[in-house]
């Protein structure tokens, strides 16, 4: 049985830390912070988060389930990507399960420290990625919304 993510008083500490290293841009090509208004304050809030990058595509995955900024961005149907000094504003659009599978299959052999909250393993069959993707959601990341495109 897979584990529940727990915002804890450690895990806040490590995405402090992450957070900062993401801003000066230290540590792999994938990893950005997310930042994204939230849907009832309208404040900015980020995250450390690590992108699914092949053939020119990029996904962003929620290994933790439907945390915060989940929610959030699927409110927004866009984020700002940051990483150093590069940052983008990104539209973003949730994918079907059979589209997720691939996705999470490639997330989970990449990023070792999430498996503990998946059932499925890194040589799992894809059908059972497809059978996590209502727990763990994923976004294609698009290009930046046309600026006034909002109604």
């Amino acid at each position: 049985m897979a584990r529940t993510y727990r915002l804890t008083p450690g895990r806040r500490i490590v995405n402090r830390i992450s957070r900062a290293f993401t801003r000066l841009g230290i540590g792999p090509k994938t990893y950005y912070l997310l930042t994204v208004t939230g849907r009832r304050s309208g404040l900015p809030h980020s995250t450390p988060v690590t992108l699914v990058e092949e053939r020119g595509s990029r996904w962003l995955v929620a290994p933790y389930g439907e945390v915060a900024w989940v929610r959030n961005a699927r409110a927004a149907g866009r984020v700002t990507l940051s990483r150093g000094r590069s940052s983008q504003v990104v539209s973003i659009s949730e994918l079907r399960p059979a589209e997720s599978a691939p996705v999470l299959k490639a997330y989970l052999t990449n990023v070792a420290v999430t498996r503990p909250y998946f059932d499925a393993g890194p040589d799992s069959p894809l059908e059972a990625f497809e059978a996590e993707a209502g727990q763990h959601p994923v976004f294609l990341i698009g290009p930046a919304p046309e600026a006034g495109g909002e109604a």
